[in-house]
């Protein structure tokens, strides 16, 4: 990558060098440079600065005309990195040598304004400074993330509405449970990740506060204005303690633990396409473009992108454990240990939102095998909890029907027929609450539109669920 240009002065020296007579090896310089990480947080860090130039301002630490020069300094420089070359045409992009972001824009705003840029630092730390970036950056994230979200959760009610009546087997152990409906399953994974919206919300909250003015550690000795400068940033308030604030990282902490409980989310529900896309299931055939073939066998078509999401799960996770393994022992305030942050998170957001994208597009274009679901309710006996209950409907305890429709279960086992199958004369023996109406009750189909219960699979119930779904999108 290019960098700004070449230095003929002392401008782009590390911010500390002063009470240093030598710089750093070059090899300590790459060891403890975080550029690689922080520069995509160079606009928070732009944002950040015309802010607290505004404020200084404000509070006269420097003068109007000072306050002018500095953010159009920094405006300049955002827009050759939009651009991707200055006001001459040469190329321009982060400099990759420098220590930092904000070691970055600091030394080009100097260079390009001179002394006024040498002000920009008054009353702050790259300590309340990085937790700035990293909190006005983990904002804009939260938000795209959600979006991602909700346009998730719009595509499975998409599939829902279509399939209210598409019978499939529900399972516990993976084994036949009872009857649902496609509509009902695509539900629940909308509604994993609708708590997942729910969380990142939440955790908003959290990240919503301002740092800057927190100084090292101890604020400053000049008349800053947090307040000011926390309401020019959007932030709905400022932290409390300044100690806590530059020590803190719960906002990437939680936020990690969000991320892992989503992709676990979107694991969960990989793992069944994956199991769903066989042959001995064939509930649903995904879209070639979200499948791959195989080097040596033509036939092969590899769900391998829910694969690789259900696999990218534990890199979530590790990232998640590599922050808190990172923050556990560390002293207040700030270490340097903590400069490891934005590498773990970084990694897990951006492997997370991928894996919706990607787990968005290939629901939304697969073809679901409604045939080969209503063919598997045949087996596993999924209606014999249908078999009990109409017996509790006559009256019998819940535990006797139970132990009745389990002894019809065995018979039909012996027989190696459905429970529909068994002659009336059967049933009778088997309690003489039975009558014949029964084989009409214990129909798949049947089986899933008496359950009208809140949550249940019947198409009413479904309908419900698709409303109260639409109601969250909309909100």
């Amino acid at each position: 990558m290019s960098t700004h240009g070449t230095i003929t002065n002392d401008n782009h020296a590390a911010l500390w060098h002063g009470r240093f007579k030598e710089g750093p090896d070059a090899a300590a310089v790459e060891f403890e440079t975080s550029i690689n990480d922080d520069m995509r947080m160079a606009f928070a860090d732009i944002q950040g600065s015309i802010a607290h130039a505004k404020m200084l301002s404000k509070q006269k630490l420097i003068s109007k005309t000072e306050e002018t020069k500095i953010i159009q300094g920094l405006n300049s420089i955002k827009k050759d990195l939009v651009d991707g070359k200055d006001s001459k045409g040469k190329p321009f992009t982060v400099d990759m040598s420098a220590e930092d972001i904000h070691s970055f824009i600091e030394a080009t705003l100097t260079d390009r304004i001179g002394e006024p840029g040498k002000k920009i630092h008054t009353g702050r730390s790259r300590n309340d400074q990085i937790a700035l970036d990293e909190r006005l950056f983990l904002k804009e994230q939260i938000v795209q993330l959600k979006k991602e979200l909700v346009g998730l959760v719009k595509v499975l009610v998409s599939i829902a509405q279509k399939n209210k009546e598409t019978i499939m087997p529900g399972f516990t152990h993976m084994q036949h449970a009872q009857p649902v409906t496609l509509a009902h399953h695509v539900c629940a994974w909308a509604w994993m990740f609708c708590r997942d919206i729910d969380r990142l919300t939440d955790a908003f909250k959290r990240v919503d506060l301002s740092p800057i003015g927190a100084g090292a550690l101890a604020t400053s000795g000049l008349p800053l204005d947090r307040e000011y400068e926390a309401k020019l940033l959007g932030f709905s308030g400022v932290t409390p303690n300044s100690l806590d604030t530059v020590s803190d990282r719960d906002y990437y902490l939680e936020v990690a633990s969000d991320l892992s409980m989503l992709q676990m989310h979107l694991s969960r529900a990989c793992e069944e396409i994956v199991l769903w896309s066989t042959v001995e299931f064939g509930f649903v055939d995904l879209s070639e473009k979200w499948s791959t073939g195989s080097s040596i066998m033509p036939q092969k078509k590899n769900p391998d992108f829910a694969e690789l999401i259900r696999g990218k799960t534990g890199r979530v996770y590790g990232d998640m454990v590599a922050l808190f393994t990172m923050m556990k022992g560390l002293p207040l305030s700030y270490d340097r240990d903590m400069q490891e942050d934005k590498s773990s998170f970084f990694s897990a957001y951006d492997t997370v939102i991928g894996s919706v994208r990607i787990f968005t597009q290939m629901v939304k274009t697969a073809r679901w095998n409604k045939k080969a679901m209503a063919q598997a309710c045949d087996g596993g006996y999924l209606n014999a909890t249908d078999v009990a209950d109409y017996l509790v409907r006559k009256g019998l305890p819940f535990r006797t029907a139970h132990g009745v429709s389990a002894g019809l279960v065995r018979l039909a086992i012996e027989k190696n027929c459905r429970l529909e199958e068994l002659d009336f004369a059967e049933y009778k023996k088997a309690s003489p609450l039975f009558q014949k109406d029964i084989f009409e009750l214990i129909t798949p189909q049947k089986c899933v539109e008496i359950r009208k219960t809140t949550g249940g699979p019947s198409s009413l119930a479904v309908e419900k669920q698709i409303e109260q779904l639409n109601a969250f999108i909309k909100k």
